[in-house]
């Protein structure tokens, strides 16, 4: 039930409080699917996600906070989604945050996924997705999604079983780019029939290839291709490739951090 704007609130202050265990419950993947709910924490990062058509299902934030900058705003939507209002002490919102100095503010809200169907490929020329083949750190993959925000790529695909999208550790690493771009899930055998109707490029970076991928042809709409962070890209996904690229390594590493190499092929893209 709703929680009227003119009736007080009631501080919860006990951790086996309902709500308060769903929430802790959301760092898990199997909660996360069973709600279909994850976590995003801070005042910009939620007011970002209302900004973007999200709707607070559940807004938890330190008692007294209320006349916060921005506060009213989110409890207005949280409660216009049929959501719950839940103000608690420092010491419960840092169990749910799992961080000893948590924001003051976190939501839970609607995970959304998108279809590879409703790509239409060639619709506008200036399209760069990302599609990443079995990435495992969801650190990797939230700064994977903020660089995408930063070049104005459309989404991210994920093939086979990718760390999840909407863990706390990713939607952190993140930086509110999960709210901004489109996510999408699907199998490498659908990823491959898929792209035989793709109007554009697909660039994926390999060890074994040939080209520096400062002398690839980034023209739009791309497909960049990335693979696992020990792996690399399956055989059968290399096929797919109009174009296999390669960085130099000029040193004694012999490869680049998965979120660092997709961040260089992003912006020599968009070059």
């Amino acid at each position: 039930m709703n929680n009227p704007p003119h009736l007080p609130i009631d501080t919860i202050t006990s951790s086996s409080n309902a709500e308060i265990k769903m929430l802790r419950s959301l760092h898990e993947r199997k909660f996360r699917r069973q709600t279909g709910l994850f976590l995003a924490e801070g005042m910009r990062h939620c007011t970002e996600a209302v900004q973007m058509g999200y709707q607070p299902m559940r807004l938890v934030y330190a008692q007294g906070r209320e006349a916060d900058k921005g506060m009213a705003t989110l409890i207005d939507a949280c409660q216009k989604a049929g959501g719950r209002i839940l103000p608690v002490t420092p010491n419960l919102l840092s169990r749910i945050s799992g961080k000893d100095n948590p924001q003051t503010v976190m939501a839970a809200f609607c995970m959304r996924y998108g279809q590879l169907s409703d790509i239409r490929p060639g619709k506008d020329a200036a399209d760069i997705w990302v599609a990443l083949d079995r990435v495992r750190d969801p650190g990797n993959l939230g700064t994977i999604m903020r660089t995408a925000d930063a070049v104005a790529a459309k989404g991210i695909i994920l093939i086979e079983d990718c760390t999840d999208p909407y863990s706390v550790e990713a939607v952190r690493a993140s930086m509110g780019a999960v709210f901004t771009i489109e996510i999408i899930q699907t199998s490498s055998a659908d990823f491959i029939t898929w792209t035989k109707g793709w109007g554009g490029e697909i660039i994926g970076t390999a060890l074994p290839a040939s080209k520096d991928y400062r002398t690839a042809n980034w023209q739009k709409p791309v497909i960049l291709l990335m693979g696992n962070e020990q792996a690399g890209l399956t055989d059968d996904l290399c096929k797919t490739a109009s174009q296999l690229v390669r960085l130099p390594m000029l040193g004694r590493s012999d490869s680049l951090n998965l979120a660092v190499a997709t961040g260089i092929c992003l912006y020599e893209a968009i070059r």
